[in-house]
């Protein structure tokens, strides 16, 4: 059985393999996480070592973490253009969906990655799964307002217990002041037809599948990294 630390070296190494991807004066996507954490580091080496980048952080914590490795970070009301986003993930599929927002970071990390021209994403073999769902709970960030009903409609739109998440005995609050609540699907075999009806019910501001928008998988494993590189049809 793996350790905790044994697991968070995968993701180093992951992270490792992700930094390669990341030329002198590109601007990149920095998410948000415990594997995203090395990737930040690791890019604040090479910017040590004489290379020039700039990040779009996804979340504050992260924006805290980048400063400290001495990257420079865009304005975030500046209109970007992104080289290359690297971010992390909750659960990941055979056709490359995913289901993020564990660390409740998932709108900026999905507007990051939307403005991306290549979104890289780093995972342990843990985060493998056949069908999304399951094991893990889909992250929805809706706004305040009317709440109940929100999440209301999500439980009759996918006949599954909607919980809110909170923090603390309090509501888990998002930097964009709104609220999470998490979705406990069985399984998620049409992660597309999900996300597009999902978007439709007022009050969502955003979900936690992202379909469709992984260019490259990165893999750390007992057995070494693996990458993979997705197929657009």
């Amino acid at each position: 059985m793996m350790t905790p630390h044994d697991l968070d070296s995968l993701k180093k190494a992951a992270a490792l393999k992700a930094v390669e991807y990341v030329r002198d004066g590109m601007v990149v996507g920095l998410g948000t996480g415990s594997t995203a954490k090395h990737m930040v580091i690791a890019l604040g080496e090479k910017v040590r070592a004489g290379m020039k980048l700039r990040g779009v952080p996804t979340s504050h914590e992260t924006a805290v973490l980048a400063r400290q490795s001495g990257l420079a970070l865009i304005d975030a009301e500046n209109r970007w253009e992104i080289d290359v986003a690297i971010d992390g993930a909750d659960q990941v599929d055979p056709g490359f969906n995913l289901i993020k927002g564990g660390g409740g970071a998932l709108l900026k990390e999905k507007i990051v990655a939307a403005s991306s021209k290549q979104f890289i994403v780093l995972v342990d073999h843990t985060k493998q799964v056949a069908v999304l769902g399951g094991s893990f709970p889909l992250p929805i960030e809706i706004i305040p307002f009317g709440w109940g009903n929100t999440a209301r409609e999500i439980e009759g739109l996918t006949k599954s217990l909607v919980r809110l998440r909170e923090r603390n005995g309090a509501p888990f609050k998002t930097e964009a002041g709104n609220l999470i609540v998490d979705v406990h699907l069985k399984e998620i075999d049409q992660p597309r037809d999900l996300e597009i009806a999902l978007n439709q019910i007022p009050g969502i501001v955003e979900t936690g599948l992202f379909v469709g928008r992984t260019d490259i998988l990165i893999i750390g494993t007992p057995q070494g990294v693996h990458v993979q590189h997705a197929t657009r049809t």
